[in-house]
Parts: C-alpha cells; sequence; structure tokens
C-alpha cells in the first residue's frame, strides 16, 4: 500500500508579511541602516521635484501679475491730419470682444478736460492730470487695487464721481478717503466731481496713475464726451496672445489699422514659457543615483542575511519548506524592507519641501506623480535587490544549510 501524497502548505499573503517584519523586528538596527539609503534616495527624488516645482509655482504667479496676458492697444494721429483726435470707433470696445480667445476688454478715453482741486485755481493749472472716461471692469483688466474707498460701479459711473489714480492723488493732495467725514471734490472742467475712490500704483497701466478716472455715461453727460475711446485694454489666452495682437489693428479700427498701436507681449511671457517647459533632469538623475545605491545597499543586506540564516534556511526546507516559500520569503523582507524605506522618504520628503516653500514664501507644491512613483520605485527597488538573495537561499538544500564550518 503505497503512502499517501502531501501536499505542502502554502502560506497565506499574510504569513509572509509576519515573515517578513519578523526578522526586521529582530534587527531593528540594521533594518533601519538599510533602509536609510532607499529613504534618502526617495526624499531627494520629491525634493528636487518638488522644490523646483513651488518655485516654479511663485514664479508664474508673479509673471501672471506682470501681464503676460496683457496687450494695449492705443490710437495714434494721423500726420497728414493731425487736427483730428485719434479716437476709435465706439464700437472698438465690442468688436473687441468678439475676438474668440480675449478674455477681458475694458476702455479708456480722453476727455480732454482739465482737472483742479477746487474752482479757486486757475484752469490753466492743470498739474499735468488726464481725465479719462473708464468703464467699472477697467481694475479687473489691469490688474489694479484700490488704496482708499472703492472703485466705479455701474451705479457710480453715471454720476459725477471720479477715482484718482495714484500720481494723481499725491498732486492733488488726496491720498486717503477718511470714513468719517464727506469725501473730497475735485473740478472737472466746470463741474464738481465727488472723489469715491484712490487707487494704489498700477504697474501694467502707467497712464491710469496720472489720471481722474470718471464714468463713461457721466462724462458723456457732463463733459460733452462723444464716447470714443482712445485706448482699450484687454487680456487674452496666453497661446493665442501674438494671433490677437495680430487682427487686433483691423479690428478696433478697420479703416486704418495703421493707425492702432499695440504693445507687445512682455518680455515676462517669453521667461514664463521657457520656465514652465524647464525640467530639473540633473536633479532627477542624482535622485536616481541615491535610489540605486540604497537598492545595492538593500541588496548587501540580504545575501548578508541568507548567510546569516543558513540553519533557519536548512530547518525550514526540512520541515518541509519549498524554494518557493523561501524564495517568496526573502523577496518579501526585502520588499518591506524598501517600502517601510520609501514611505519614510516620502514623508521625510514632503516635509523638507513644504518647509523650505513656506520660509521662502512660496505655495508647497508636491507633484503627486513624483509621491506615487517614489513609492512604487522603492517597491520595485525591493523586490529587485532581493532576487539574488531569496534565489540563493530558496536553491539551498536542507543538507547544505544546516551544515556549519
Amino acid at each position: 500500500m503505497s503512502a499517501p501524497r502531501t501536499t505542502p502548505v502554502r502560506l497565506a499573503p499574510l504569513d509572509l508579511l509576519r515573515l517578513g517584519l519578523g526578522r526586521l523586528r529582530s534587527r531593528p538596527l540594521r533594518a533601519v541602516l538599510s533602509a536609510l539609503g532607499i529613504s534618502i534616495g526617495i526624499a531627494t527624488m520629491i525634493v528636487v521635484t518638488g522644490i523646483p516645482a513651488s518655485s516654479q509655482r511663485a514664479m508664474l504667479e508673479q509673471f501672471a501679475a506682470l501681464g503676460t496676458n496683457l496687450l494695449h492697444a492705443e490710437a495714434t494721429a494721423d500726420r497728414m491730419d493731425a487736427a483730428n483726435t485719434p479716437a476709435f470707433g465706439a464700437q472698438a470696445a465690442a468688436m473687441t470682444r468678439r475676438i474668440g480667445p480675449v478674455e477681458q476688454v475694458s476702455e479708456l478715453a480722453n476727455t480732454h478736460a482739465t482737472a483742479r482741486r477746487s474752482d479757486r485755481i486757475d484752469p490753466g493749472q492743470t498739474s499735468g492730470l488726464t481725465v479719462l472716461a473708464t468703464r467699472s471692469d477697467l481694475l479687473g483688466t489691469v490688474n489694479g487695487s484700490v488704496h482708499a474707498g472703492s472703485f466705479l460701479t455701474p451705479a457710480t459711473e453715471k454720476f459725477p464721481t471720479a477715482v484718482l489714480g495714484s500720481e494723481a492723488a499725491s498732486r492733488l493732495g488726496i491720498t486717503e478717503l477718511p470714513a468719517n467725514e464727506p469725501p473730497p471734490q475735485i473740478r472737472v472742467g466746470d463741474r464738481p466731481f465727488t472723489v469715491v475712490g484712490v487707487l494704489n500704483s498700477v504697474p501694467l497701466a502707467p497712464d491710469v496713475d496720472r489720471a481722474v478716472l470718471v464714468g463713461w455715461d457721466a462724462a458723456a453727460g457732463t463733459l460733452h464726451f462723444d464716447q470714443r475711446p482712445t485706448s482699450i485694454y484687454l487680456r487674452a489666452s496666453e497661446p493665442s496672445i501674438e494671433a490677437v495682437r495680430t487682427v487686433l489693428p483691423a479690428t478696433v479700427n478697420p479703416e486704418q489699422p495703421g493707425l492702432v498701436q499695440v504693445s507687445r507681449p512682455s518680455d515676462a511671457l517669453a521667461a514664463k514659457r521657457i520656465t514652465q517647459s524647464t525640467f530639473s533632469a540633473l536633479f532627477l538623475g542624482l535622485a536616481s543615483v541615491a535610489l540605486l545605491v540604497g537598492g545595492i545597499g538593500v541588496a548587501n543586506t540580504m545575501v548578508i542575511s541568507v548567510l546569516e540564516r543558513r540553519r533557519e534556511i536548512g530547518l525550514r526546507r526540512a520541515l518541509g519548506a519549498n524554494r518557493g516559500q523561501i524564495r517568496a520569503q526573502f523577496l518579501t523582507e526585502s520588499a518591506v524592507l524598501c517600502g517601510l524605506g520609501g514611505l519614510a522618504g516620502t514623508v521625510l520628503g514632503a516635509l523638507a519641501t513644504a518647509g523650505y516653500a513656506a520660509a521662502h514664501g512660496w505655495p508647497a507644491v508636491l507633484p503627486v506623480p513624483t509621491l506615487v512613483g517614489g513609492l512604487a520605485a522603492s517597491a520595485v527597488i525591493g523586490i529587485l535587490a532581493g532576487v539574488y538573495p531569496a534565489t540563493r537561499a530558496s536553491r539551498l538544500t536542507p543538507t547544505e544549510a544546516l551544515a556549519t564550518s
């Protein structure tokens, strides 16, 4: 009568994990030192991608503040007809809005009126200020901000109210608007206008700094304004900014596009595009080297572990463990070791990136693909580093493994 066949017991994934963690718990110092290389590699990878990404985000925000997608179209005088005041047609802004990539449009017009602090000042003393009619959407288009009071609204632009540019406010002696005092008045032309706001400096629109801004409808009703804009500010989609600049003259002045002067996109736009296309290849190379060194360290540790645990391997083989189970045990131990190192490196790299970004006032950017890729890389390195030691351990016969010199 033949003996019954025995089926080898399969190790569940949880049992393999216990085996892998058991050896790490018995030799914690060695485990920490072995995982340190992987941790440094993963942390380096996150830092060298997170810090440049944070710096890039801060730089792109600064570029956006410089108006990389802002264009300024201004009417210029005809040399053959010097008596004709340069201006666009009344529908120029509406026609500009029909250009597909255009996102925001606002218009300004020189009313040719004078602005004085009071009617006691000689009308010829204009202090070099310009009275510009504008719309309530100007501030958002040119990225301006209010220093005191408020900007024109769809309601107040219909009444004789004014907003002073930063330089105009300084020249008129009205730099603040106390809340507990009645708003001051200035003389625009022959009419009193109430000052409702003072602007901060607007780097993207220097002509606004030296201007007294009045509402479009108020200028038409009180200053005999013909409602023809003399300049137009617009924001467009950045990829299409050059195309918009090309068609803008014929859009705002179809009859004489040559009399339209359009600002060129800021040099910051070119710098921004260069920044967006720059990639830290050198830093990623350094991180890869650190990962490689860490993987070699783990492989070395696992080889030594096999040599030290020959008795354990021989005993397990004698008790019925097959080669696959021995191989899986050492692969699991190597993968767990590298996985823990990768997790620690991810946390350290994220903290280092966030701390460095906070110290420089940047928004902290942690690229998700790098975080996931770092953890995945640590697991793959663990498996690769454990292949040779695991294979070597599985090939030991019970008698060979139990034999000691």
